[in-house]
C-alpha cells in the first residue's frame, strides 16, 4: 500500500473510533442545517517527493488540475477575484462570494498586498538556508477588513538543504482545519505543485513534502462515504506528477503539468454534500 493510501485509511478509522464531535458549529448545509463534524487533532504526514511518495491516494479520485489551477489564482494570478477563479475553471469559492464577486480580503489579495510570493523566492535564492522561509495568510487586518472564510491551508514553510552540492527544497503545509473527504487531498497535491514550480524556478530538486492538520475532520453527512472508503481496495500503483520544463514560476500553466497513474482511480460513490 502506497504511503498516501495509509494515511487515508488510518486517520479515516482513527475519526471513526476515536474521533470527537464538535458542538455549535459554524459551517452549515445548504438546507440551513448544522453541520456537525466529527475530528481528531494534530495530525502530520510526511512525503519523500524524491522517491516519488506524492500524497494522491488511489482510493478516490481528486481535482488535481482544478486544485493546480486554484494554486495559480492565489500565487501567480494573486487575487481574489471570483470572475478570475470562473474563468479558470475554479468554481467551488462562488459560495464565499461575499457580494462583490470576490471572497474578501484572503488568499490571493493577500499575497498581493504584502508581495508574499516574490519575497520567498527571492529569500530562497539569496539565503537560502535561512529559518525564516514563511507565507502566512492569517493576517489579522485582512482577516478584519471584509467578510470571507478564514484560511483553512494559511501557512507554508520552506527550507532548502544541500546534498553533494545538490540543493533540496522542503516544504511544510500547516492548516488550522481539514475536511477529510472533500478538500484535504486537494490541498496536499496542490501545494505540492506550488513546491515543483517555485523548485523549478530556482534550479532546485524537489525534496520532502510534510502535512500538519489542528482539525482534521468528516461531516455528519459524510459517514456514507467515510465508510466507502474504509473498505474499498487500494490499487498497488504510485500517482506521480512531472513537469514538463523548467520556467519562470510566473510563466507556468496547468498545461505543464504531466499527471500519470491516475487512469483506473475511482470516484467516491457516496454523497458528499458540501458544508459552508
Amino acid at each position: 500500500m502506497i504511503k498516501a493510501d495509509k494515511y487515508f485509511k488510518d486517520n479515516l478509522l482513527k475519526i471513526k473510533t476515536d474521533g470527537t464531535m464538535d458542538e455549535n458549529p459554524r459551517p452549515k448545509y445548504k438546507d440551513n442545517t448544522l453541520a456537525y463534524s466529527k475530528f481528531i487533532t494534530q495530525v502530520f504526514e510526511e512525503y519523500d517527493l524524491q522517491k516519488n511518495e506524492f500524497p494522491i491516494t488511489t482510493l478516490r479520485n481528486t481535482a488535481i488540475k482544478t486544485g493546480i489551477n486554484e494554486i495559480l489564482w492565489i500565487y501567480q494570478k494573486q487575487t481574489n477575484s471570483l470572475e478570475i477563479a470562473r474563468s479558470m475553471g475554479i468554481r467551488w469559492w462562488d459560495e464565499w462570494n461575499i457580494g462583490n464577486n470576490t471572497i474578501g480580503v484572503r488568499y490571493g489579495e493577500t499575497v498581493r498586498r504584502y508581495d508574499l510570493i516574490n519575497k520567498l523566492l527571492k529569500s530562497l535564492k539569496d539565503d537560502p538556508f535561512s529559518r525564516r522561509h514563511i507565507i502566512n495568510l492569517y493576517q489579522e487586518v485582512d482577516l478584519q477588513e471584509s467578510k470571507g472564510l478564514y484560511p483553512c491551508a494559511y501557512e507554508t514553510m520552506w527550507s532548502v538543504r544541500k546534498i553533494d552540492n545538490v540543493y533540496y527544497l522542503d516544504l511544510t503545509l500547516n492548516q488550522r482545519s481539514s475536511d477529510y473527504l472533500v478538500a484535504n487531498y486537494i490541498n496536499k497535491i496542490q501545494y505540492v505543485a506550488l513546491q515543483m514550480m517555485i523548485a523549478s524556478h530556482l534550479g532546485y530538486e524537489l525534496g520532502k513534502f510534510c502535512h500538519y492538520v489542528q482539525n482534521l475532520h468528516i461531516y455528519d453527512r459524510h459517514i456514507e462515504a467515510q465508510n466507502e472508503m474504509i473498505n474499498r481496495t487500494p490499487i498497488e500503483v504510485q500517482p506521480i506528477i512531472k513537469l514538463k520544463s523548467n520556467k519562470n514560476f510566473y510563466e507556468f500553466t496547468i498545461d505543464d503539468f504531466i499527471i500519470e497513474n491516475i487512469e483506473k482511480i475511482e470516484k467516491i460513490n457516496s454523497p458528499l454534500e458540501l458544508a459552508i
